[in-house]
């Protein structure tokens, strides 16, 4: 998949992550601290609980990462409002001068058709108050504000070993997926 945004787009392969990958995932887009992100969200994929999409230039360098949730999100003023809703989760782009170059909509598209495929009418993402340049990119490309506030709750665990909470204030946004996947049960919220 070509990206297609302004500035000197990148050329991208999306696909499912492989078990081969994540090494290679962890050379060129370190998890931080001691968490095993990629290893984690390979896992749940594993189980049938996400998709874990990367982004691959044309000499196989990692440059991207994002997950769907099947189970979205799990606040719970979230699950209350929008359940059954799948969370694009976790978009990353690595490293940060590679940002707005197309990658993280491809990512975006990619996962929307996975949600999609599977039936589904709507996906939802969750913004931190503070990432502006993430909110207007979704809302550019056809997310749209809920009114649903929430506390985005993670921990990790740092070079240390530190076990760290963290509690960032975000909001929820939807986009309606339109066009039902052939013989497949819609499910909106």
């Amino acid at each position: 998949m070509t990206t297609t945004s302004p500035g000197s787009p990148v050329s991208v392969r999306i696909r499912p992550c492989r078990a081969a990958d994540l090494d290679v995932l962890e050379r060129h887009m370190p998890s931080p601290g001691r968490t095993r992100r990629h290893a984690a969200r390979f896992d749940r994929q594993e189980q049938g609980l996400s998709a874990f999409l990367t982004a691959w230039t044309d000499d196989d360098v990692p440059v991207g990462t994002a997950q769907v949730l099947w189970q979205g999100c799990a606040a719970p003023e979230v699950q209350a409002r929008f359940p059954g809703c799948p969370e694009l989760n976790g978009l990353g782009i690595w490293p940060p001068e590679l940002r707005s170059r197309g990658i993280g909509t491809a990512l975006i598209r990619a996962a929307e058709e996975r949600v999609r495929d599977a039936g589904h009418a709507l996906v939802g993402l969750g913004v931190d108050d503070d990432n502006h340049r993430a909110a207007a990119l979704y809302l550019r490309i056809g997310y749209r504000e809920t009114g649903c506030r929430y506390l985005d709750r993670y921990a990790h665990l740092d070079d240390n070993g530190v076990r760290h909470e963290v509690a960032d204030p975000a909001r929820f946004l939807v986009k309606e997926l339109g066009g039902d996947a052939p013989g497949r049960a819609v499910r909106t919220p």
